[in-house]
């Protein structure tokens, strides 16, 4: 298959002095976040696909240890950023618009109740409102929640025996609701629920809900299918019709996609086949990559799927008519 055509690629001078481990556009593309192993976080702006030449960016530090990943909240809470780090904490970063230090960054939150590296930070949908789950290697998640009155709420509970890798909201509007809407006289539905899905090194994808009426986190189910540790989970966004997919990436170098067709259904397992889209002459094993898996991510209409390889490559990946997923593009870092 031939290569993606692309436009060349841009490179970005961040001034790290060692390995970026992650790099985030915020929700309108005007801003980059990148983090990594010197411990600190930078945002740069961003104009044209490319770092503004009036800036060499800001430079956040807090951390101890190597920062692994960043994430944007919604703008409607404000320019905010969450970091995560090998040294067990959780930073959650606000750019200041007013006074003398506007235009700089302040932490705002210092969330440590891990006692061992975090590794995987997402916001939930913008519409639950200002909540963060974390992933850490002491086998716990934690969910942080923003108040009304200012204060931070947090929830932590054990959820993989041997560490967490990776946490993914699900979308807040029910499933099915675009297509099947309330109908008279029946129970009304919540406007939206809180769920994610998590990744573990016991191989397991665990999906937790939030139980209003017990205030708690439980698990609602667990998916089997992978043979070694889960580096990444995804779950697609949805708009309401009436089938779900989680992507899972991991050490057992193969990416599985999980279907739900109605919110009854149990999940049903695809494995992606890099072997269909392999050059001719090339030893590929069907359902494997060439090397290990450590991120998937779904386009914004959820029906493409990036799958990043530890071969250095990008692949995109999309369901056809008859339910087979395809590579449809396949990208050289």
């Amino acid at each position: 298959m031939p290569s993606a055509t692309t436009t060349d690629a841009v490179p970005i001078e961040t001034a790290h002095e060692d390995m970026i481990h992650d790099a985030q556009l915020d929700y309108y593309g005007k801003r980059l976040a990148t983090c990594s192993s010197d411990r600190t976080v930078k945002v740069f702006d961003v104009v044209d696909g490319e770092a503004s030449k009036s800036t060499i960016g800001q430079t956040l530090k807090g951390h101890t240890g190597p920062v692994w990943q960043v994430a944007w909240a919604h703008p409607k809470f404000g320019n905010i950023l969450a970091s995560c780090s090998y040294d067990g904490k959780v930073l959650v970063w606000r750019e200041q618009t007013q006074g003398p230090s506007a235009g700089g960054w302040t932490k705002v939150k210092e969330h440590a109740m891990h006692t061992a590296s975090v590794n995987s930070i997402s916001w939930a949908p913008h519409e639950l409102g200002a909540i963060l789950a974390c992933a850490s290697s002491d086998g716990k998640l934690s969910v942080l929640t923003f108040k009304d009155d200012g204060q931070w709420g947090a929830d932590i509970f054990n959820g993989h025996a041997i560490g967490c890798n990776a946490v993914s909201w699900a979308p807040a509007t029910h499933p099915g609701s675009l297509i099947h809407p309330q109908q008279p006289g029946a129970p009304p539905q919540p406007a939206s629920f809180k769920r994610f899905a998590s990744a573990g090194c016991d191989n397991l994808v665990k999906i937790w809900g939030y139980r209003e009426d017990m205030q708690s986190w439980v698990e609602e189910e667990i998916l089997e299918g992978h043979t070694d540790w889960v580096r990444d989970v995804a779950w697609a966004p949805n708009i309401g019709l009436p089938r779900s997919y989680i992507a899972t990436a991991s050490q057992d170098k193969s990416v599985l996609i999980w279907r739900k067709d109605t919110p009854t259904s149990p999940w049903a397992k695809t494995a992606l086949d890099p072997s269909t889209a392999a050059a001719p002459n090339t030893a590929a094993t069907p359902g494997k990559f060439p090397d290990v898996v450590w991120r998937v991510s779904w386009s914004l209409a959820g029906n493409v799927l990036a799958v990043s390889c530890g071969d250095g490559k990008v692949t995109l990946w999309k369901e056809n008519l008859k339910g087979v997923w395809e590579c449809v593009s396949n990208m050289n870092s």
